[in-house]
């Protein structure tokens, strides 16, 4: 059975979209991702655009609030940003809450490839992570 895991952050605009994309990409195979957030947005264009490079889209999923999962059983809940563990320290359901802050894609100024370079290098510190946390886990 493959285990589940929930990302959280505030908008579910960013690193919490990439995250269960990446997870979903890299890992599949035996883990379920799922994201939302506190005060959900858009996903965020430039996000969907770094992801897009490296073969993983996005273009189907919305921002959605962490109120859809209540009720739900996840073997991870991870919160990426300090807002949504400040937000959420506890979220029933969860077995094991980690949690991994990541800069945030949205406040990230200046041309367009200044920007997108902030994206891909946010979008690589969270695969690294997510490789070293979860690959060995699967068992």
């Amino acid at each position: 059975m493959k285990k589940r895991i929930l990302f959280l952050c505030t908008h579910n605009s960013a690193r919490s979209q990439m995250a269960e994309g990446l997870l979903r990409g890299l890992l599949g195979d035996e883990y379920e991702a799922f994201s939302a957030g506190t005060q959900p947005g858009h996903v965020n264009p430039y996000v969907a655009r770094a992801m897009a490079e490296i073969g993983i889209d996005l273009s189907s999923h919305r921002s959605k609030h962490l109120n859809e999962f209540i009720g739900q059983y996840f073997d991870y809940v991870v919160t990426v940003c300090d807002n949504a563990r400040e937000a959420c320290p506890y979220f029933p359901g969860g077995k094991k809450v980690i949690h991994h802050s990541f800069s945030d894609p949205s406040v990230f100024k200046g041309t367009d490839e200044e920007i997108m370079s902030g994206v891909r290098s946010v979008r690589d510190e969270i695969k690294g992570w997510i490789l070293d946390e979860f690959d060995g886990k699967r068992n």
